[in-house]
Order: structure tokens, then C-alpha cells, then sequence
């Protein structure tokens, strides 16, 4: 009996892998490709990715294989973003999801992850011990647990029966990696002075002579699964900018809507579903690859803990309470963001209105936390103003926050020296230390850094641990 079968080795399930190896849970990955494929896919981290990848040790492994740039207002509009951004990685980060990946994957299987390529989950069977999963080779799969991380296209969600509710695309658009028979400046140039007035238009350098090139299309394909030819491209491009430039030679070509899709239920039993399994959207924003990363870090430490038996009631529960809102969010503000970059005239007239309210520098902050992924408060009840908030990296006097936490457990950050974890310790690391930075007495914080309690009375302390970390263990 595997723990958990996890059906999708993109970004998500790999990141969601680790997170249950990082306690010892037995994973087994069920990619259906083959080998790697280099698609173009998301082009770089946010801030809140960026600090669950420093969290875990990864940051330092990705950062020479991408760009560091400033930080874009909200929806591109160019003010300022505010200062002392409630976090220690206040800048975006740019990298090809195929080098993202090859580092999770790296992360994942030194840490004991099963990857089984070429195996393409095509049925489950749930009951009330766990999920059958059936492979297109014929092949039975036992497992306690099954995370659909597929894709929008999932076959975990669509054999569930999970609604996926939203909006279908009403517009589509090409996407290619090709070369040009012009030189690089007067391509670039070109595509520039289109965007200028044509939606969803543009092309940038992707090195060694290869150009990213995005167009709409012409209407809406039947089967988006089907890639476009060469031809549809040189079609859009001398319909929008006069000329096909010559391009020849795509490395890849695709074809991408605006469909929004939220599914109702992120949990059905031992069945769970993240990343784009669990909702679509249009690129606008690059919210897609960093809301699944974010899923995962926030399932993996709970889905464990069901899986070794101390879970409390309702904690793997919360997964779905806790990130079907966040989601619905993000697809809300996607959807805002789609408008306020239309050239239509009264998308620019709510643009500069924005822009306006934006010179506030609350409104500010709030847009930019928004779009950071750093505003998430999950509804942990009243209390202090941390409380639900993930807790930024802060400087300790023996080192770095989230150095501590690479582990994948509950941390108590005690500013007292006075308190203590025992009953719970094999599950909450105590970090007796001080921080500048921090102004609470103690505060505890759950795997994926969320702040669980604050304070400096013991007996509260021990009345909230085992609702995040179950009963103590016994003497």
C-alpha cells in the first residue's frame, strides 16, 4: 500500500512530493510524459514562491539560473512599489518553468520521491481505506491517499465528478518558439510598436536566436490539445504587423484561451486535487505555477500528518477552507488585471482611475501584497493582527528564520526563554531567540509558516498545540 500516489510530475506535484517526504510519507509520482518536456510554461517565481523556496533550501539552488528585476506595479501600472514590503525577497525573479522544475525534481528525489515516467493514470476507484488507482497499461495502484496535480485538463478531477464551474475562453492565442529571417532589433522593434495597440501581443529573446512570439488567434480552436501550424502564425503576424518576419524552424508551438475555471471541491474524500487541476486562468499575471506551488506547501505538511496518525480533526480538512478562497482570489484579480491592460477605452478609463487610488499608499501596498501572494490571512479567529499571516524571513541573533524551518515542522520562535514544546517536540522545533524584527513575545508558526499563536502564557501555548499538531506524544 503506497501513502499517497501523486498523478502529475509538473511543478506542483513535485513541490507537494517533497513535502511528504520531508516526513517520511511513501510517494509514488505518476507522470504520463515520458521524458521532461521543455514547454515554454510559466516564466518566473513571485515573491511568495520565492520565500517557500528559501524555506526549503531551494532559493540558493535557483537563483543562478534566473534574473532578479524590480518589482511591476499591479496590473503593470507604473508607480512605485511601497516601501519595506513586508518581506525579505522584495523583487521578482525570472526563470524558465523547465529550470524550476529540474530543481524540484532534483529536491524531490534526494529526498526518497518515486517518479514513474510513462505511466498515465487513466481510472480510481475510492473507498473507505483508501484509492485504486488504474494506469492505461493495465496496471492496479494501491494508495492511502491520491493527489490529482494533472493539469486543467485533469483526468483525477474529471473521474471524481468535482464541478469545475467558471467562464470558457472567448479568446485564444498562439504561442511559439521560433527564429526569424530579420534581424533581432527590427523583429523586436516591430513587435513593440503592435503591442502598443493590439491585446495579448509580443515577442522577447529566449537566446541562441530563438524568439517567443504570442498573437490572438483566429477564433477559438475546437480542440486546443492540437497545436497550431507554422501557417497560423505567419497569418496572425501579417494580419496585426504587416509581415510573417520569415519566421521558421518552432522549437514549440501552442495555443492557450481565457477560460476561468474554479472547481468546487479541492477535497473529496482520500482524493485531493491542486495546481491547475484545481482551477484555470489566463497567464496574465504568472499567478498559475506559484498558486500550485503554494497548494502543495500548504497540503503536504497536513496530508502527512493524516497519513502518521496525529492529525486533529478538521486539519486536512482546512486545506480546502484554507486555499479554495485564495484561489477564487487570484482568479478574481486575474480577471481584473485581464481588463485593465485592454486597449478598449473603458478599460483605460478604470486603468487611470486605479492609478489614482494607487497614489494612496495603503491602496498601494494592499495591490502590491495582493499580487506578491503576501497578503494571505487565513481566518485563525480574532486575536493579534500576525495572527493567520505568514511570517516573513527575519533576521535572528544566531542566524535566519527560515533557515530553521528547511525541515518541514512547526517552529515555536520564543522571545522568553521561558517556554516550551514538550509533549510535541518530535513534531514543533523550540527556537529560543530574539529578533528585532519580531514584536511578539512568541509566536508559533505551523510548517508552511503561517503564525498559529502568539503570546507568552504556557498554558495557553499548550491549549493550542494540538490544533495544529495533534495530541502530545505520551511519556
Amino acid at each position: 500500500m503506497i501513502d499517497v500516489i501523486i498523478a502529475g510530475g509538473g511543478p506542483t506535484g513535485l513541490m507537494l512530493a517533497a513535502e511528504l517526504r520531508l516526513h517520511g510519507v511513501h510517494v509514488l509520482v505518476l507522470e504520463k510524459e515520458d521524458e521532461p518536456v521543455a514547454r515554454p510554461g510559466a516564466l518566473g517565481l513571485g515573491i511568495r514562491t520565492l520565500e517557500v523556496m528559501d524555506q526549503r533550501g531551494l532559493l540558493e539552488r535557483l537563483l543562478p539560473l534566473g534574473q532578479k528585476y524590480p518589482v511591476f506595479g499591479f496590473a503593470g501600472i507604473q508607480k512605485p512599489v511601497p516601501d519595506r514590503l513586508d518581506t525579505a525577497h522584495a523583487y521578482g525573479f525570472g526563470i524558465p518553468q523547465a529550470l524550476t522544475e529540474r530543481v524540484l525534481t532534483e529536491h524531490a528525489v534526494e529526498l526518497g520521491t518515486e517518479i514513474r515516467r510513462g505511466s498515465e493514470l487513466t481510472g480510481l476507484i475510492p473507498d473507505d481505506d483508501g484509492v485504486t488507482a488504474e494506469l492505461a497499461d493495465g496496471t492496479r495502484l494501491q494508495a492511502r491517499y491520491l493527489a490529482g496535480c494533472d493539469g486543467g485538463r485533469s483526468v483525477v478531477r474529471k473521474l471524481t465528478g468535482v464541478g469545475f464551474p467558471g467562464e470558457p475562453a472567448t479568446a485564444e492565442w498562439l504561442l511559439f518558439d521560433v527564429r526569424v529571417d530579420v534581424p533581432a532589433d527590427t523583429f523586436i522593434a516591430a513587435m513593440t510598436e503592435v503591442r502598443k495597440t493590439v491585446l495579448g501581443f509580443g515577442a522577447g529573446p529566449q537566446g541562441d536566436g530563438v524568439f517567443r512570439v504570442v498573437t490572438p488567434a483566429e477564433g477559438v480552436a475546437g480542440d486546443r490539445a492540437v497545436p497550431p501550424s507554422l501557417d497560423e502564425l505567419k497569418q496572425q503576424l501579417r494580419k496585426f504587423a504587416g509581415s510573417d518576419f520569415g519566421v521558421h524552424s518552432p522549437t514549440w508551438q501552442s495555443r492557450f484561451g481565457n477560460a476561468t475555471r474554479l472547481a468546487e471541491r479541492f477535497r473529496v474524500g482520500r482524493v485531493l486535487l491542486a495546481g491547475d487541476a484545481a482551477h484555470v486562468h489566463p497567464p496574465t499575471g504568472g499567478q498559475g505555477l506559484n498558486l500550485g506551488i503554494q497548494e502543495a506547501f500548504n497540503l503536504g505538511w497536513k496530508l502527512a500528518a493524516e497519513v502518521a496518525g496525529w492529525a486533529p480533526d478538521g486539519l486536512l480538512e482546512s486545506y480546502h477552507g484554507e486555499r479554495h478562497p485564495v484561489a477564487d482570489d487570484v482568479l478574481n484579480t486575474t480577471r481584473a488585471v485581464a481588463e485593465l491592460i485592454s486597449h478598449e477605452p473603458g478599460a483605460q478609463a478604470v486603468r487611470r482611475l486605479l492609478s489614482e487610488l494607487m497614489d494612496f499608499e495603503d491602496a498601494n501596498r494592499y495591490l502590491a501584497e495582493k499580487q506578491a501572494g503576501i497578503g494571505v490571512r487565513y481566518d485563525f479567529g480574532e486575536g493579534h493582527r500576525l495572527l493567520g499571516r505568514r511570517l516573513r524571513d527575519v533576521p535572528l541573533k544566531r542566524g535566519r528564520l527560515y533557515e530553521l524551518m528547511r525541515g518541514g515542522r512547526g517552529l515555536l520562535l520564543d522571545q522568553t526563554g521561558k517556554l516550551s514544546v514538550e509533549g510535541w517536540a518530535d513534531r514543533v522545533d523550540l527556537v529560543a531567540d530574539v529578533s528585532e524584527e519580531v514584536d511578539v513575545p512568541a509566536a508559533l508558526l505551523r510548517p508552511d509558516g503561517h503564525v498559529a499563536w502568539v503570546g507568552e502564557d504556557q498554558r495557553e501555548l499548550t491549549d493550542q498545540l494540538p490544533a495544529w499538531f495533534g495530541p502530545p506524544t505520551p511519556r
